[in-house]
């Protein structure tokens, strides 16, 4: 019989590759009623809305050189139908044919499955493409402690966009719709010192929902799925899907929580197997490696005191929730996990994936793939996301400057 754990990851992988799939299918939606190939169409006396005809995507994929072939459109689509981003009209076809059939995104009809995480992710999308095409948007460049920021918005002017567009009924539940965006990563404060407030504070989205995934990933990653390679005498998630040791000009501080302080060439991040010394271990480096960038590392702790888990989650405690999903590439995700109930950020790599998706050293880590983790080491902690999915869902919290 399957083990819990192992139902728990096979879900979470489906759940996150389900998400992948959905980014790159809500992008694809879109250009597709730009160039009007998605419209009402009219089939046997009746019209049929949002809709278009298989054969003309794919002359439109293979002319927009998306994919090499026919076959190739049809396998493609069949993977968004698979994940309930397009279906047949009617539904009476299960199979994607390159054919005059006509389907539709369940976007443009309502029927695509959402759960929370995905609702506050198309509500920000949704905010963003009309903020950007907005004449007057408030995105513009501002300035905030003699620092100016592209594309910005004070907190007040949000809400006000909001009521005035009616994307909420109040000012209420708009600060909590923005509170959510945060929460959830698609805006911040642009200093990264406040959670949402109703006030001249800034904020940015953190994410280009306009950069164009390619599509040939989606089947890229179908087709290795499940076979990740692993380290299983690594312990942090740097050192994760990587045979060898490469030579590269990504700079990372190899930590080691002890009192003396390591000197490290700067090189790129490997699987070389971390020696014990102490709780945390670090990384040697090959003596075969003659790099003349040193680096001094900090090898205290980055937090400033001991923090219980009844404390982080004490109703008025300074602490503010976030949710970060962080695509592993070729050398894992680029930071290190360290301490024990609850566990922290020690380091990230700061030209790795969890350095781009917002992951900052000192925060807690609450959550992996939707697995409380408080009460675990961690060792566990660095072992579940190791033997996880490629693309990493976190919830962790930082703590945040309260407002007079």
């Amino acid at each position: 019989m399957e083990s819990v754990g192992n139902w728990v990851k096979k879900k979470a992988t489906e759940r996150h590759k389900k998400a992948e799939v959905m980014i790159a299918g809500e992008q694809l939606r879109l250009r597709l009623h730009d160039v009007k190939l998605i419209k009402d169409r009219r089939y046997h006396l009746r019209t049929y809305p949002n809709c278009f005809v298989a054969q003309e995507l794919t002359d439109w994929l293979i002319d927009r050189k998306e994919v090499p072939d026919r076959e190739t459109a049809v396998q493609l689509m069949q993977h968004l139908m698979a994940y309930n981003i397009v279906h047949h009209v009617c539904d009476k076809h299960s199979k994607y044919k390159d054919a005059k059939l006509l389907y539709r995104f369940r976007q443009d009809d309502g029927t695509f499955p959402f759960n929370i995480e995905v609702k506050v992710f198309m509500r920000g999308q949704s905010l963003y493409e009309q903020l950007i095409a907005a004449k007057d948007t408030i995105m513009k460049e501002q300035e905030e402690n003699g620092v100016k920021y592209q594309r910005a918005f004070p907190g007040f002017q949000m809400i006000d966009w909001l009521l005035y567009n009616g994307e909420t009924p109040n000012r209420k539940e708009a600060v909590e719709l923005c509170r959510a965006l945060l929460e959830h990563g698609i805006i911040q404060h642009v200093a990264l010192r406040h959670h949402f407030f109703d006030s001249g504070l800034l904020y940015q989205f953190c994410i280009n929902f306009r950069r164009r995934r390619r599509l040939a990933e989606l089947l890229s990653d179908s087709e290795n799925e499940g076979v990740p390679s692993v380290q299983e005498s690594s312990d942090s998630p740097f050192t994760l899907r990587k045979a060898s040791p490469e030579e590269g000009n990504t700079s990372f501080l190899s930590v080691q929580p002890n009192k003396e302080i390591k000197v490290v060439s700067a090189v790129r991040r490997t699987s070389l197997t971390p020696v014990p010394s102490g709780p945390g271990g670090y990384f040697p480096i090959p003596p075969s490696l003659n790099s003349t960038a040193l680096v001094k590392c900090n090898p205290k702790s980055v937090l400033k005191g001991k923090i219980t888990s009844a404390e982080l989650l004490s109703p008025g405690a300074p602490y503010i929730k976030k949710v970060v999903t962080i695509i592993g590439d070729a050398v894992g995700w680029g930071f290190v996990v360290r301490g024990g109930s609850p566990c922290h950020v020690q380091a990230v790599d700061p030209g790795g994936p969890a350095a781009a998706a917002g992951i900052k050293a000192g925060q807690f880590v609450l959550q992996v793939n939707g697995t409380c983790v408080l009460n675990l080491d961690y060792q566990s902690i660095s072992k579940m996301i190791m033997t996880g999915p490629r693309i990493l869902v976190l919830e962790v919290m930082e703590a945040f400057e309260l407002r007079d």
